[in-house]
């Protein structure tokens, strides 16, 4: 039987005028924030505690338990409900964080206490995610989704624009101990945000989960997602799109730039032309609150996404690769918000956290597997081909999309 939600706000107030709302939405961001400055805090502290492969060594620790873990966790997201469940892991990452700190303060412990740390991140993370993602449904109505996930694109411009300055001036002032001071205080902020927030409830919180096993929990998720019309193409054009996008945004283009000799600040600034597509899509969204045609959308901004990519190894100069960024930007925020607020409203509500699961580890923890093959691709080959083939294999996310009839008639609720 499908679990039902009961509505938390009207239907006819808009999200981003919803008290509650706001509260979630400074609770996302504040942490946000506060993971942006961790980032920085442990990389730094890598890096001047030992050799590159050390510190390498050390940010990669958290990538193992957050993939092998997540599915499990988008279970216990479902079981406990998401709430409970990032209320509880932002406290431990606070915790963990600021004891970090107090113990850079107080003496010189090694990069052992820095890898107990990312260990501890990516454990956490492992159901963090899932409960982040399943919890919008739970705090506004249905048909604020799309609107939702434009104010939490904006939230993620707003972390990676205040997290790294933040993060380099607590470094600045009082090394790591103070950055990792400054990104527990950040997380702390959402603890009680997130406390006071009214979410609606599932039978699945009250208790009832205790009747069947997590195993049981996990295999009756997936079997939703692949019985489902919309749900099953939606993660294949996820991943087809994913798998397209990541390699040539990230290790890509630093191979690219070196290429055309743009440097480390060309790099900055067509992420920056990218990061502003983004927003400006994110921002459209919150305005507009919904958009029609939600899967035909998706589907065509895939596509139109996937030859911006192609087409970023053939442009010569930096601002025209700024230019093109921007366009990626836009089409991949457009096409992102709609899928994740597909997910959101064809999920049965008692599989959210199950679903965002799936969907988490696609786009976290499988696609950037692609990039150490891209790398040597670019190196045999050069860019322009393999940035074609990535643009093929992001086209046939889009493709996907349009020729699955339940996914390209797919809406999103009124």
């Amino acid at each position: 039987m499908t679990a039902t939600l009961t509505a938390t706000a009207a239907p006819s107030r808009p999200a981003h005028r919803d008290p509650n709302v706001l509260r979630w939405l400074g609770a996302y961001t504040s942490s946000m924030v506060g993971d942006s400055v961790y980032y920085i805090a442990l990389s730094w502290a890598a890096v001047q505690g030992g050799s590159p492969a050390q510190a390498g060594a050390v940010m990669s620790v958290s990538a193992l338990p957050r993939a092998v873990l997540m599915l499990f966790g988008g279970v216990t997201a479902d079981r406990l409900g998401p709430r409970r469940v990032v209320i509880g892991s932002d406290a431990v990452r606070c915790a963990a964080v600021l004891a970090v700190a107090a113990l850079l303060f107080l003496t010189s412990p090694g990069l052992w206490a820095l890898a107990v740390l990312a260990l501890v991140f990516g454990t956490v993370d492992a159901v963090f995610v899932p409960a982040v993602g399943a919890l919008p449904a739970r705090v506004t109505s249905r048909d604020q989704l799309a609107r939702v996930q434009g104010m939490r694109g904006l939230a993620i411009r707003v972390a990676s624009i205040l997290g790294a300055p933040l993060g380099g001036l607590g470094v600045a002032v009082g090394g790591a101990a103070a950055a990792f001071a400054l990104a527990g205080l950040f997380i702390a902020v959402s603890v009680p945000l997130l406390i006071s927030l009214r979410v609606s409830g599932l039978p699945a919180d009250d208790g009832a989960a205790g009747a069947t096993t997590p195993w049981q929990d996990l295999r009756a998720g997936l079997a939703h997602i692949r019985h489902h019309r919309v749900l099953a193409p939606l993660m294949l054009a996820i991943a087809l799109g994913d798998l397209g996008f990541v390699s040539p945004l990230n290790v890509g283009l630093t191979l690219l730039a070196d290429r055309r000799g743009w440097g480390a600040a060309g790099v900055g600034w067509v992420l920056a032309g990218f990061g502003v597509g983004a927003g400006v899509a994110s921002l459209l969204l919150t305005v507009w609150g919904r958009l029609p045609r939600a899967g035909l959308v998706a589907g065509y901004a895939i596509l139109a996404g996937s030859v911006a990519i192609g087409a970023l190894a053939f442009v010569p100069g930096l601002a025209g690769a700024v230019g093109v960024a921007l366009l990626i930007g836009l089409l991949a925020g457009l096409s992102g918000a709609m899928c994740a607020a597909l997910l959101q409203t064809q999920a049965d509500p008692a599989c959210l956290g199950r679903v965002t699961a799936v969907a988490s580890l696609i786009s976290l923890g499988l696609t950037p597997l692609s990039m150490p093959f891209t790398a040597a691709a670019i190196g045999a080959f050069g860019p322009g081909p393999v940035y074609v083939v990535s643009a093929a294999v992001c086209g046939l996310g889009g493709v996907v999309a349009l020729a699955v009839p339940g996914l390209r008639r797919a809406e999103l609720p009124r």
